[in-house]
């Protein structure tokens, strides 16, 4: 496991858009660093907190990102519920000295004749998440290019 060099941030810096954090991750680059993403739907409690933690020491930078997917969510499941806590979820990130959040909307990540979809097979179909949400997998797996 690699000796992360780490430094605290300045500030924790909230990104929106892909050319900004195109460039926030190629400046890390740039210096050598070494990059860690720890994704969530935000509504952070202390799991993903220690996912932080744990990436923290194992890269030099660590990025969490808060979207809530809405391709997660099958037609009875209620995305319009699920709880948004993004100033709680900023203090928090904050208080354990979190890099960058890469917090995009929907539009970002399913831009206009958005089309691509990836059907995921094997460990995603153990019988674990996908026998109670079989849409699951195929939500987060979702990819478009957009330039």
């Amino acid at each position: 496991m690699k000796k992360s060099k780490r430094h605290p941030p300045v500030i924790l810096r909230t990104v929106r858009t892909l050319p900004v954090l195109r460039h926030a991750i190629a400046d890390l680059r740039a210096r050598g660093e070494t990059i860690a993403l720890v994704p969530t739907m935000g509504a952070l409690h202390q799991g993903h907190l220690s996912l932080v933690r744990l990436a923290q020491r194992r890269a030099d930078r660590v990025i969490v990102s808060i979207f809530v997917n809405p391709a997660q969510f099958a037609p009875h499941e209620d995305l319009a519920t699920y709880p948004r806590t993004f100033a709680a979820d900023l203090a928090a990130l904050r208080a354990i000295n979190t890099d960058l959040v890469w917090a995009p909307t929907v539009e970002t990540m399913y831009p206009k004749n958005f089309a691509t979809q990836i059907v995921p097979e094997g460990p995603a179909k153990a019988g674990l998440e996908d026998k109670f949400r079989p849409h699951f997998f195929t939500g987060v797996a979702r990819w478009c290019r957009n330039s």
